[in-house]
């Protein structure tokens, strides 16, 4: 008899409103000639999961607008930084974005590294099992579930007033998020790239110790801080890529993560010649974040 289950099909694989990657792309050439002037994409601002409101100013949010590529910001071994310009057509109405998009077939930090998944669980035994494999319709999976979790916690750290970038929206793998950079397009650069003088140097840290204490009584660690997922705009600094974003009363190897921020963070700014009591710092945050 013929087995009347569905199957999966890694192609074509539809459900509960989720799309593969093929399946975006067929429906994204299907409307292509559709969308006006030099633009890539009508807005997805009516079918993504939205940032916290009230919404910024600055957030274009007419159904009209189109999305205009605008090159590559960053590469990554996970996902890739593109420039996008959200606008009404024939208006001044206009605003850029990072688009942060996951690359499911090549994303592995979700299978390589367990220890960020404590605490979190799939509900669906299938899905699981999808990602376990690594088939097609699992390593898409993979990937939406990371930005998930990063939207949620840009979401989370937005609305307590932490120094990260707007989450405009989530559209499956897809991130929009506020662009931080200067009136040329250029985007802010990372801490790693700074060559402070004393002053900026001493100011920096400061905020950075401010960001780190707020986390710890939030019972948060950023799971893999350093100077390169921090960027410095106009003076402040700004936490990125938080798709690890840990609690630590969830997360058995919490107090861990949490020292381990500290000192890689406070290594760039000791090599940069500040004196930092980095067994300290770790005490009392730890104590702040109620783990001791």
């Amino acid at each position: 008899m013929r087995d009347k289950r569905r199957r999966f099909d890694e192609d074509t694989y539809t459900r509960r409103g989720r799309l593969t990657e093929y399946e975006r792309a067929r429906l994204a050439d299907e409307d292509e000639d559709k969308v006006p002037g030099d633009g890539d994409r009508y807005s997805t601002w009516d079918t993504g999961e939205r940032g916290p409101e009230p919404y910024p100013d600055w957030v274009v949010t007419d159904l009209a607008a189109v999305d205009t590529e605008l090159g590559i910001l960053k590469t990554g071994k996970e996902a890739d930084v593109h420039l996008v310009r959200r606008g009404v057509p024939d208006s001044a109405r206009e605003c850029l974005l990072a688009a942060k998009r996951y690359r499911s077939g090549e994303h592995r930090q979700f299978h390589r590294d367990s220890g960020y998944l404590e605490g979190r669980r799939m509900r669906r035994s299938r899905e699981t099992r999808a990602m376990a494999n690594r088939t097609s319709f699992g390593r898409n999976l993979i990937a939406e579930q990371w930005a998930v979790a990063e939207f949620a916690s840009l979401s989370r750290l937005w609305t307590i007033g932490l120094p990260v970038p707007y989450p405009v929206q989530r559209n499956g793998t897809e991130l929009l998020l506020e662009f931080l950079g200067d009136e040329d397009d250029n985007a802010a650069p990372r801490l790693a790239e700074l060559r402070p003088g004393e002053d900026q140097l001493a100011d920096l840290w400061f905020q950075a110790e401010k960001v780190l204490e707020r986390l710890a009584v939030e019972g948060l660690v950023h799971g893999d801080l350093s100077a390169y997922n921090m960027l410095v705009h106009d003076g402040r600094l700004v936490l990125i890529d938080l798709p690890q974003m840990i609690d630590v009363f969830a997360n058995p190897g919490g107090a861990g993560y949490l020292a381990r921020d500290v000192t890689n963070l406070a290594g760039w700014f000791a090599g940069k010649g500040l004196d930092i009591d980095v067994p300290g710092l770790v005490g009392s945050l730890s104590e702040r974040a109620g783990l001791r």
